[in-house]
């Protein structure tokens, strides 16, 4: 599976690593956009920016996210575009990773929680 649905990713919360690449203002909510209803993250998901992670080495992003050789990662952004390329960077990796493209534009949305 390279994608989840938002179904899917909330059935999953708290059994899955979630990791947000969008800057920290977007993250933390203060620099969302005025085109999501809400601001802020998913809840438990790890903020390391895209920029951030691109160079990274699998052992680096390991220590990072707290996670095993080979995790599953589910990553979002806020339109699924810089998801899209940090999950490839993570999957050269060997990480398990899964894009999910609906991203904080679709999840905003929603009554689904989340963290500020």
């Amino acid at each position: 599976m390279s994608t989840i649905e938002i179904d899917q990713l909330s059935a999953r919360l708290g059994a899955v690593t979630v990791v947000d690449v969008r800057d920290p203002g977007e993250y933390d909510g203060s620099l969302g956009h005025s085109c999501d209803p809400r601001q802020g993250h998913l809840p438990g998901a790890i903020n390391l920016p895209v920029g951030d992670l691109v160079g990274l080495s699998e052992s680096e992003i390991r220590s990072l996210l707290g996670v095993s050789s080979g995790a599953e990662l589910v990553v979002y952004c806020h339109s699924g575009s810089r998801s899209s390329i940090a999950a490839q960077v993570l999957r050269s990796q060997g990480f398990n990773a899964i894009n999910y493209v609906g991203s904080w534009h679709e999840w905003s949305r929603t009554e689904l929680p989340l963290e500020l």
